[in-house]
């Protein structure tokens, strides 16, 4: 399946480096295609920037060890496809629902009352429940 990742489970992945992301990232490598847009990306390396206080090198390096495809985000959204209240959120889902993705994985409370047929979203926990057969979570 093709799996869009939204920026706040990148930054858990990065950041954190739990047990729990760590098996996220390993089922995803393994059975799935991951996709990430070109906004979560930029807003990926603004948020370790300036609220972490990361040095770009080492997220450089993640990235470039993290399996994914990048899919360019729209500069300009002339649709209106959903409601949600950040328009930061609404242009990385609008780059799922434009570019076909399966499932979105996210972990912001904002999308839990987006109301599309695809990407399913999902959060962590329910990605892995439901497509890990081997664990309980």
């Amino acid at each position: 399946m093709k799996v869009m990742l939204d920026t706040n489970i990148l930054i858990s992945a990065f950041i954190l480096k739990s047990k729990i992301m760590n098996d996220l990232i390993e089922l995803l490598s393994k059975n799935h295609k991951i996709f990430l847009s070109s906004y979560t990306i930029k807003e990926l390396i603004e948020i370790t920037e300036t609220k972490f206080k990361v040095n770009k090198k080492y997220l450089n390096i993640f990235l470039e060890k993290f399996p994914f495809e990048i899919i360019n985000s729209p500069k300009i959204i002339k649709d209106k496809l959903f409601d949600i209240r950040d328009q930061d959120d609404y242009v990385i889902l609008y780059t799922a629902i434009i570019s076909n993705m399966d499932i979105f994985i996210t972990g912001d409370k904002d999308f839990e009352n987006v109301k599309i047929k695809k990407p399913e979203i999902l959060g962590v926990r329910e990605f892995l429940e439901k497509y890990n057969k081997n664990d309980k979570y």
